[in-house]
């Protein structure tokens, strides 16, 4: 694979160490996710086949020191972002 290629974004991602559907290598890509047409930058995790999104909810945390998050359905975009 040339540096020219990237890598087809999986289905499923979350930016959780502790999740399944953690990918460092993808992550490491600079992935943006546009939901409903608007880019987010608070997804904590996506499912595209799902048509749902995570989102972390301000600076709050739950008892286990993650960010408390919201789960929003609509159409979901994920993508390389240049640069």
């Amino acid at each position: 694979m040339s540096e020219d290629t990237l890598p087809a974004l999986p289905d499923r991602l979350s930016v959780d160490p502790n999740s399944p559907y953690y990918d460092e290598a993808v992550l490491a890509r600079n992935v943006g996710v546009r939901f409903k047409g608007q880019d987010k930058t608070n997804v904590e995790e996506y499912c595209v086949s799902e048509g749902w999104v995570r989102l972390s909810v301000g600076a709050s945390k739950d008892r286990h020191g993650n960010p408390l998050t919201i789960k929003l359905q609509g159409p979901v975009e994920p993508y390389f972002r240049e640069g």
